[in-house]
């Protein structure tokens, strides 16, 4: 696998190999797609936006269960994102897929087409929650399916879901420990949001499910993040892409545009939050200036200045500031006592 950044070229196929229909889900509000391509669509999609000028692209196949389609259907998508790799316009396929749809024999034939990422919507480990919202697996399924993908070489990435039906944030926090147990190189969170159309919308409607408010959202989200950091596991996406399909599919749920960037930040405020409790460095009535990377300086400050506020109000109303400095790394902050603030 290359070790280089990839440009990303995503084809949907819209619940196009979903044996199921998931409360929650409705592929084209989301996408604006209504149908899935066939695959000289996908070649003639992919010849507008691959070139001998974009050799670290990667195809990626969203939006349905990719091995639950005929294998001819597999074929025939794969077949043409293979030959954007045999000339140099691409180095790998990813796709996304469902636990149950993963056999003995499905990783094989993957690999054969140049497939290096298999990610699994695996949403919840807690099998109650998983059948209240029709996902027709179980977490037994997500272990076997896991272990197949990795014993064949393959990345494997997984998506959680705060929020879902009958969820806990407890129950939530123990499907990330027991994702963390099965080792997957990526993973990704997406809270559960109300899209019109989709069979969560009736049962919102009748009152019998709350989404998550946006802080609740966040707060679980932040956690999630960095125990998986904190397990070695990389977390790519936070939040659904924001669109004016899913803005105008929505109908309730904690979605913000700016929803990963507000869980940065709230992992950012945790950390300065944890700086000032053992920071010796001031006088109680000195402000503080935390400096930090200039590319992460609205992560710090947080979205309004939220995170400067918040740090401000623990300490009585004294000065906080969170300010750019180009000598400190990603990632870091310095913290100072700052008679200026």
């Amino acid at each position: 696998m290359s070790t280089k950044p990839n440009l990303i070229v995503p084809v949907f196929i819209p619940h196009h190999g979903c044996p199921h229909r998931c409360v929650f889900c409705n592929q084209s509000g989301i996408t604006g797609q209504q149908s899935a391509p066939t695959p000289d669509e996908v070649r003639e999609y992919l010849s507008r936006h691959l070139s001998k000028n974009t050799p670290h692209a990667v195809v990626a196949f969203y939006g349905g269960s990719f091995t639950g389609l005929p294998l001819s259907e597999q074929e025939g998508y794969l077949s043409a994102a293979r030959e954007f790799i045999r000339k140099g316009h691409a180095n790998g396929i990813r796709l996304s897929t469902r636990p149950d749809y993963i056999h003995d024999d499905t990783p094989g034939f993957l690999k054969s087409f140049g497939v290096e990422v298999v990610e699994l919507g695996v949403q919840s480990m807690d099998d109650t929650v998983l059948a209240k919202s029709a996902r027709g697996h179980t977490a037994a399924d997500t272990v076997r399916a896991s272990g197949l993908i990795k014993d064949a070489g393959l990345e494997l990435g997984i998506q959680v879901m705060p929020g879902m039906p009958g969820d806990t944030p407890e129950g939530f926090i123990e499907t990330v420990r027991r994702v963390i147990d099965i080792k997957p190189h990526i993973a990704r969170i997406y809270p559960v949001l109300v899209i019109a159309g989709s069979p969560l919308e009736l049962v919102w409607r009748r009152g019998e499910y709350v989404p998550l408010g946006i802080d609740d959202a966040v707060e679980l989200s932040a956690k999630a993040v960095t125990m998986f950091r904190e397990a070695g596991i990389k977390v790519v996406r936070v939040g659904l892409q924001p669109g004016r399909e899913l803005e105008d599919s929505l109908l309730a749920g904690p979605y913000h545009p700016a929803f990963g960037h507000m869980v940065e930040s709230a992992i950012a405020l945790s950390r300065m939050q944890d700086a000032l409790l053992g920071y010796t460095g001031m006088h109680d009535n000195e402000a503080v200036e935390f400096l930090v990377n200039p590319a992460e300086l609205s992560v710090y400050k947080g979205i309004r200045r939220a995170n400067e506020a918040a740090l401000a109000r623990a300490r009585g109303g004294l000065g906080v500031r969170v300010k750019a400095d180009a000598g400190v790394a990603k990632g870091e902050f310095r913290l100072v006592a700052s008679r200026g603030c």
